[in-house]
């Protein structure tokens, strides 16, 4: 055999195995990650909060029904939702079986573009060429994110989408602010912009799509943590390297994880932070386009968060 030919099969037999691994066996090998945040005031006790994030839920997938659903055993002291939860328009009720047990707990949400819209199959190339970075209003919505909503609200949930509210979280007396999703420019920051409250023992900003735009907006106010999800963590990625896009104007450096952030954080290497930077965790999430079926070097995730005195 020509060694051209011979290299060409050996490379088309890598390809297709590894195709395989990310169509077959990782999209579906869920994860708990787990991270502690430096967030809290001297003395205070620790707290658990749980984000579950992109979904992207069609009826059928039960096992990620069930694995999400099965998050319950952890017992958080807070549940965080931040959208994406659909893949299909009849996918609501799937999402809220999936919640079910998560909303014995206390929790919150906001909504991303795949609880207003459906996904559409679409090249995944365009997702380097720059035009996935832009927010659009797509028109009238095409999933019924009402019945979602009514079912998280009627759960114990707080609607946080354009929303400054004080919620308990453990002992402590927690402020959050939410904005609905930037990635469809639905977002407007300056209808809950406030200094953080004096006498809150924190300040969380919760968003879908991690634009910059948000971040600095929520972060020049006073939050301490920022959490979001939307970007998938790259969701196709290069081992050793990362991710190669987060569909937002959000650097690959904080594609997912915990990192640091502050105005202008996105070109700046982290050793740059000073004391009062504030966190800024982003989520993989759970699913994908059910279009583009796939995760490389980067697993499906819900993370659990152990909020813990910043003097500690």
């Amino acid at each position: 055999m020509h060694p051209l030919t011979r290299s060409a099969l050996t490379l088309g037999g890598l390809g297709v195995a590894t195709l395989g691994y990310a169509s077959l066996i990782e999209r579906n090998w869920y994860a708990l990650r787990q991270v502690q945040v430096p967030v809290l005031p001297a003395g205070a006790r620790p707290v658990r909060v749980l984000q579950v994030t992109d979904l992207h839920l069609v009826p059928r997938q039960e096992r990620r029904i069930q694995w999400v659903s099965d998050l319950a055993s952890l017992s958080p002291d807070f549940v965080l939702n931040t959208g994406d939860n659909c893949s299909d328009p009849d996918a609501v009720p799937a999402v809220l079986r999936a919640m079910e047990t998560l909303m014995q707990f206390p929790g919150a949400f906001v909504l991303g573009s795949n609880d207003y819209f459906a996904p559409a199959k679409r090249n995944p190339f365009r997702y380097f060429d720059g035009s996935h970075k832009q927010g659009a209003d797509l028109g009238v919505p095409t999933l019924p994110w009402q019945d979602m909503v009514r079912g998280f609200e009627s759960g114990g949930w707080t609607n946080l989408t354009q929303v400054r509210t004080r919620l308990p979280l453990g002992e402590l007396d927690v402020e959050f602010v939410g904005v609905d999703d930037p990635h469809l420019a639905y977002d407007d920051y300056a209808a809950v912009a406030a200094p953080a409250a004096a006498d809150a023992d924190l300040t969380v900003g919760v968003v879908h799509a991690p634009y910059l735009r948000v971040l600095d907006a929520m972060t020049a106010d006073g939050a301490s943590l920022v959490i979001a999800g939307h970007t998938h963590g790259g969701q196709v990625c290069l081992p050793g390297y990362g991710a190669l896009v987060t569909n937002c104007d959000l650097g690959t450096r904080r594609a997912k994880g915990l990192s640091r952030w502050w105005a202008g954080a996105d070109n700046a290497p982290s050793s740059q932070a000073s004391d009062d930077a504030a966190w800024l965790h982003v989520s993989a999430g759970l699913g994908h386009n059910k279009y583009n079926p796939v995760r490389f070097a980067c697993r499906p995730e819900a993370t659990l968060m152990t909020l813990v005195s910043a003097s500690a």
